[in-house]
């Protein structure tokens, strides 16, 4: 395979994966691309792959555009972190933009932790303090009862710790009361590094509704959605929470974040054990 064919290929797999743009030609014949970073799309790096690529590694080059909303400076500090970060990943022979974008935004989330960084603006920063207290001294969202969650057994993970609830739901508009409630009056969860969600609905007339929502974790609100249908669930929703510890996992945090809401899932009766299972087989015949 040529260098174009395998940058072509990640151009595709990682467009499809996040969002449209995120890897795109500025000069194809010089196999310069402007990557923009999931987690911080305010900013956009420039790469130049090599005429060998992948058994050579790609150049960050610097940042090809940064947004007015990014603190002064930021852009140079997360070229650098990204720069680490490839150096730290990279595998003679092996695509890496993946894998890059992956490490490099718990790299940022760690770096910003330890106060290394400010990836937002102050204001920003507070934002999800501040969204307690409005949601609580908003009269207008009826935050309603407390919500009957099944709450599966925490996982610890290298000092991350994942906490998956399940709940019934009979709408849309009660999933999201459900999750304006847990953040209004959980403390803890409010704080959390991530509260990823999915729900699946039946309705009246036949109609069907399925979201999701990654709170910053890219594509694990979408992973748990899968779940949700490989396990044929309907009338309920997940929140899987996670409290990041400071070491990076990697794709293996999909594995966990998953194994957590199915135990919520299956702990609540909303799935018998093995259905997940069944449906792999039956999909192999």
């Amino acid at each position: 395979m040529s260098a174009n064919d395998a940058i072509q290929d990640e151009v595709t797999s990682l467009n499809a994966i996040f969002d449209e743009g995120t890897l795109s030609a500025l000069d194809e014949d010089q196999r310069l691309y402007s990557l923009r970073l999931p987690s911080l799309p305010s900013i956009t790096l420039r790469i130049e792959f090599p005429a060998d690529y992948p058994d050579a590694p790609p150049s960050v080059l610097g940042t090809q555009s940064v947004g007015q909303d990014v603190p002064k400076g930021m852009g140079s500090q997360a070229v650098d972190v990204v720069r680490e970060v490839l150096a730290r990943i990279y595998q003679p022979g092996e695509a890496c933009i993946y894998d890059l974008l992956e490490e490099a935004r718990e790299a940022l989330e760690q770096a910003e932790e330890q106060g290394d960084i400010q990836l937002h603006d102050q204001q920003d920063a507070h934002l999800e303090e501040d969204k307690t207290s409005l949601i609580q001294s908003d009269p207008a969202i009826d935050l309603g009862p407390e919500p009957p969650w099944i709450v599966a057994p925490a996982l610890t993970e290298k000092k991350s710790v994942f906490l998956a609830r399940a709940a019934p739901v009979s709408s849309p508009a009660q999933a999201r009361q459900y999750v304006a409630h847990l953040l209004a009056t959980d403390k803890k969860a409010a704080r959390a590094t991530h509260n990823m969600t999915a729900w699946r609905i039946k309705g009246f007339n036949e109609t069907s509704y399925q979201d999701c929502d990654d709170d910053g974790e890219t594509a694990a609100g979408s992973r748990m959605l899968h779940l949700m249908q490989l396990m044929d669930v309907w009338n309920v929703m997940v929140i899987v929470t996670r409290w990041y510890g400071g070491i990076h996992l990697g794709p293996d945090r999909f594995r966990i974040i998953n194994t957590t809401a199915r135990e919520a899932l299956v702990l609540g009766g909303f799935a018998k054990e093995g259905k997940e299972s069944d449906t792999k087989k039956k999909g192999k015949k």
